[in-house]
Order: C-alpha cells, then sequence, then structure tokens
C-alpha cells in the first residue's frame, strides 16, 4: 500500500502526509521541479525531467493495486484506474471505472471549446470543504485498502 501523488500542483500534499503518518503509509511525491517534503523515512521524492509527461509516465508505471495516486489530471486517473490503483482528485472526488470515461470525454470537449476560442471557466477555487473532503476521501480510501489486504 502506498500513496503516489502528482505534485507539482497539488494543494494536498500536506494534509496526504498527516494522513500517511496516521497510518504508517508510504508516500511517493513525483514532480518536473524540486519540492520540499518533510524529512520522514515514509516520503520519497522524485524529481522528473521537464519533459512533457515525464510526471505523468512515471506515476502511471508506479500505480499498481494497493496504491491511492492523488491527481486532478483527468488522463492520469485514467491510466491509473486500468493500473489497477485508486485514484481521487485533490478535492476529494474518487476517479472509478465507472465515472472516468465521462470525465474524459467532458475533458475533450472542453479542450475543443477552448481551441476555438469559446469562453470556458475554469474549476471553482479550492477551498476548505475541499481540503476536508479529500482528508475524508483519503481516510476512507486507506481504510478500505487496508481492510482488503493490501496493508
Amino acid at each position: 500500500m502506498g500513496i503516489l501523488v502528482d505534485a507539482d500542483a497539488c494543494p494536498v500534499k500536506d494534509e496526504i502526509y498527516r494522513v500517511a503518518q496516521r497510518y504508517a503509509v508510504p508516500v511517493t511525491v513525483v514532480s518536473n521541479s524540486p519540492l520540499r517534503v518533510p524529512p520522514d523515512p515514509l516520503v520519497r521524492r522524485i524529481l522528473v525531467s521537464d519533459g512533457f509527461d515525464a510526471a505523468d509516465d512515471w506515476i502511471a508505471a508506479a500505480a499498481a493495486p494497493g496504491m491511492v495516486c492523488v491527481t486532478a489530471d483527468i488522463l492520469l486517473a485514467d491510466r491509473c484506474l486500468k493500473a489497477g490503483a485508486a485514484v481521487l482528485a485533490p478535492t476529494g472526488k474518487p476517479f472509478t471505472t465507472a465515472s472516468i470515461g465521462h470525465a474524459v470525454a467532458t475533458r475533450a470537449i472542453m479542450a475543443d471549446l477552448r481551441a476555438n476560442g469559446d469562453v470556458v471557466g475554469g474549476p471553482p477555487p479550492f477551498g476548505k470543504a475541499d481540503r476536508s473532503r479529500f482528508l475524508s476521501a483519503l481516510d476512507e480510501v486507506l481504510v478500505r485498502l487496508r481492510r482488503s489486504g493490501h496493508g
């Protein structure tokens, strides 16, 4: 069992560290740029090249059953789900095999709209409720994985 973090723009890294420490679960923080991580033997930092999708490729290769991937990237979430990992967005929304197809399709439609110059709003600002939802969702996923024999 472990947690993989798509870290460059992740707003819940501190929350991940706290929950991981409570459950004694290793965390791998993957980024294209140097990030500070706590001096904790459970936390490992992986610095990948700044190549396109280098962090995503590393995370997708490491994703497996018993792992939790934290990312807002829908295409990475899809790859991690296909590898058997549990996937959470930083807002606490779980990506599932039942929901990922719709998310990928919506992403493609929004990309087309933006490419055609249509004004399309982004996600709402990240807030306290998102942070709280994430903490609860991560706790829930780790408990479920542990009960299923992954921890």
